[in-house]
């Protein structure tokens, strides 16, 4: 007599997708009335001035969030099919590893410097360079497989490297004009997060809409997507705003560098959090679905995907009710690192259900939800905004090589496992809380008096 074995693939509730709906259809619709009646002499939300509903301001934000979100939807069109598509075209498990350090490679060795040619050539142009690179690639997969694939990788690895900093410094440049709003920038700067997370999720949307149902088939489509979107982005940013042009030599630039950034302890404990943040991230995103199907688990990823970037979505509508209710910024990020890093503390050493490590993956996308405006409303505070894409791009190099370290002890010497990378994270989170802590402590500096928000 034979024995029959049922198995289940686990997939969240549909309830888990409304309640993160209406969390933060509340959020946002009840600040304004909360906004109206505790800060009655602030503009409410989503506008500039009550007599003037399309000033500089607005007009840039919107256009700036609508090319952010095409970019958006860019960098995630890529990761829909992401190892899918490294198995069909010709990469092996054990080459993987390779293909993830080709890439952190990119980033460390070139992408690290972009952020000083940002800040030399002007951002929109480095923007613009995000754009050409992805419709290069786009086309190139399309017409080309094999060795190409690999360069591909660097190409997109480096517009990645783009995207970490060049949109944010972009923003704060136009916002430093004569006619612009500075405190519209709090507002910006979670926007942001909202529609970033919203862009990839409808990323995966058009991904899995281009490709059908026969995968090796319209495995090249999200390509197609990629050429679209990236043209549209090359000609919206072509015919708006003019952007910031150079205002230093190279020379001037590197002293003003030396004078502020390195002579400044507070941005240094900046950079450390934005660095541990950035390894955090990257390692988990490494690594969730690894742990997920753990031990021959059956999991449909695909829906699990868009509840953790739905729940970063509803914490960076956190941010506006935090910085109204004048919790101070430090005071707020050392909380949400603490939480990351116990999260990740107790993924890494404890084995549980999938419904309660699903339920952590999303508390810790929360969490970034707001601490990624919560930094860059202190970066600017802290840091001049000419020096922005620099300081940014270079206090990701300690993170990406970190990254390459632990990748190939664990994908080539196999000396560690996957827990222990994860509880390097949180290592890593808590060493950011601490620099939080430390940054509190030191007080505010003369800069950011000029740039109070």
């Amino acid at each position: 007599m034979g024995i029959v074995i049922e198995t289940s693939v686990w997939e969240p509730s549909s309830s888990v997708f409304i309640f993160i709906f209406i969390s933060g259809f509340l959020s946002l619709s009840i600040f304004p009335f909360y906004l109206s009646k505790h800060a009655p002499t602030k503009a409410p939300p989503f506008s500039d001035h009550p007599t003037s509903s399309y000033s500089p301001s607005l007009r840039f934000q919107l256009y700036f969030l609508f090319i952010y979100s095409l970019a958006s939807v860019l960098e995630g069109l890529w990761s829909v099919y992401g190892e899918f598509e490294l198995v069909y075209r010709g990469i092996s498990k054990e080459d993987t590893v390779t293909f993830l350090l080709v890439g952190f490679g990119a980033a460390l060795f070139v992408g690290s410097f972009f952020g000083i040619v940002s800040d030399l050539i002007g951002r929109k142009k480095m923007c613009l360079v995000f754009f050409i690179t992805h419709l290069i690639v786009g086309i190139w997969k399309m017409i080309a497989s094999g060795p190409s694939f690999w360069i591909a990788n660097v190409c997109l690895s480096l517009a990645t490297s783009i995207f970490t900093f060049s949109f944010e410094t972009w923003a704060v440049a136009e916002h430093d004009k004569p006619g612009h709003r500075q405190d519209i920038l709090n507002e910006t700067f979670w926007l942001m997060i909202f529609f970033e997370s919203a862009s990839l999720i409808g990323s995966q949307v058009i991904g899995n809409w281009m490709v059908g149902g026969n995968l090796e088939k319209g495995i090249g489509s999200p390509s197609i997507a990629a050429v679209l979107l990236a043209t549209v982005g090359i000609i919206c940013m072509s015919r708006g705003h003019d952007g910031t042009p150079k205002t230093m030599t190279f020379k001037d630039y590197r002293m003003s560098f030396y004078a502020h950034i390195f002579a400044d302890r507070r941005i240094w404990l900046l950079a450390c959090a934005q660095a541990c943040l950035h390894f955090s991230i990257a390692v988990f995103w490494i690594l969730w679905a690894p742990t997920l199907v753990a031990d021959g688990r059956e999991v449909y990823l695909g829906l699990i995907y868009p509840c953790m970037l739905g729940a970063r979505m509803l914490g960076s509508t956190v941010f506006p009710w935090l910085i109204d209710a004048s919790f101070r910024t430090e005071d707020c990020l050392m909380y949400a690192f603490v939480t990351q890093a116990l999260l990740l503390s107790i993924i890494a050493y404890d084995y549980q259900d999938i419904g309660v490590l699903v339920t952590q993956f999303s508390l810790f996308h929360a969490c970034i939800g707001l601490i990624l405006p919560s930094l860059a409303r202190l970066r600017t505070m802290y840091v001049p905004n000419e020096l922005r894409g620099g300081l940014i791009s270079l206090s990701l190099a300690p993170a990406n090589a970190a990254i390459l370290f632990l990748l190939m002890q664990r994908g080539y010497y196999r000396t560690i496992e996957n827990s222990t990378m994860i509880a390097f994270a949180a290592v890593g989170l808590f060493m950011a809380a601490g620099c939080m802590y430390v940054l509190k402590r030191c007080g505010k500096q003369p800069y950011q008096n000029r740039h109070k928000l």
